[in-house]
C-alpha cells in the first residue's frame, strides 16, 4: 500500500527526527511512504484566530497536492484535525467542498492509521524504558485516536508505561494559548512537569509534536534527565 506523508512545520522546521521516524515506521508496516513536494502549513494557527480567509488557500492548496493519495498519514493529531476540519471552510454548494470532504476522509493520524487503516498493533519494536503517557487534547478529545496510542505503545517490547495523576490534563501549549497566555501555559506545563516526575518515569511519550516540543523544553528549564519522545521514534525503535 501506499501513502502520502504530510509532514507538520513544527516537524519538518524543529523536529525531523519526528519526521523520518514516521518514515520508518509506515516501512515497516509496510507502507510505500510518498512525500509530495510544495506542502505548505496546513493552516491551523490562522484558524484558531478566527482567520478562516486565511485558511482557505492552504486548504484548496493542500487538497489538490492530496487529492490523488491512497491515504495521507500526519504525525500530529492537531494537524490531522485541521485537515479533517477543512470541508466546514467552504459552503455546501462550493463543488470544492466535496473535494476536501474527499481528502479529509482519508487522512489520518499515525497511530490511528496504522490502527485503524491497516489493522496493526505489533510492529516489532522494542523499547527499554518506564513512561509515562501524554494523550494530547487533539489526539483524544477531536480525533478519538487516543486508544490507539495506546494500544501501539501496549505491544511495544520492553517498554512499561505508568500512569499520570492527571492524564486528561492539558501540556499548555494550545498553539496560540502559549503565545496569548504564557504564564498560564507555563503553569499547565509545570503542572504536568510535576506529573512526569511523581509518576517514576524516566521518558514521556506523546503523538503530538508541539506537546512534545512543550513538554520537553519545560522539562529543560527543570535540567531533568527524562526523555521526552514522540510515538514514531518508540515505534521505530529496536531499543532505545
Amino acid at each position: 500500500m501506499e501513502a502520502f506523508l504530510f509532514i507538520p512545520c513544527l516537524v519538518e522546521h524543529v523536529l525531523p527526527q519526528v519526521g523520518e521516524a514516521t518514515t520508518a515506521v509506515l516501512v515497516r508496516a509496510g507502507v510505500t511512504p510518498t512525500l509530495p513536494k510544495g506542502q505548505t502549513c496546513c493552516g491551523q494557527f490562522a484558524y484558531k484566530r478566527g482567520r478562516a480567509d486565511l485558511v482557505r488557500p492552504l486548504a484548496r492548496r493542500f487538497v489538490e497536492l492530496f487529492q490523488d493519495a491512497p491515504a495521507v498519514v500526519c504525525p500530529s493529531g492537531s494537524c490531522t484535525a485541521m485537515v479533517r476540519r477543512y470541508p466546514s471552510l467552504f459552503a455546501e454548494d462550493d463543488p470544492f467542498r466535496e473535494q476536501a470532504e474527499e481528502v479529509a476522509a482519508k487522512t489520518f493520524e499515525l497511530g490511528q492509521f496504522l490502527v485503524e487503516r491497516l489493522g496493526m498493533v505489533d510492529l516489532g519494536a522494542r523499547c527499554d524504558l518506564t513512561a509515562a503517557l501524554h494523550g494530547s487534547c487533539q489526539t483524544t478529545r477531536v480525533l478519538g485516536a487516543g486508544s490507539a496510542t495506546e494500544a501501539l505503545l501496549a505491544k511495544v517490547a520492553g517498554l512499561t508505561l505508568v500512569p499520570l495523576a492527571r492524564p486528561e490534563r492539558c501540556c499548555g501549549f494550545g498553539g496560540a494559548f502559549s503565545i496569548d497566555y504564557p504564564e498560564a501555559s507555563e503553569a499547565i506545563v509545570s503542572e504536568k512537569i510535576d506529573d512526569i516526575v511523581v509518576s517514576g518515569a524516566d521518558a514521556v511519550i506523546t503523538a503530538e509534536p508541539s506537546c512534545l516540543l512543550n513538554i520537553a523544553s519545560a522539562m529543560a528549564k527543570r535540567d531533568l534527565p527524562i526523555k521526552a519522545l514522540h510515538l514514531a521514534e518508540v515505534l521505530a525503535g529496536e531499543g532505545i
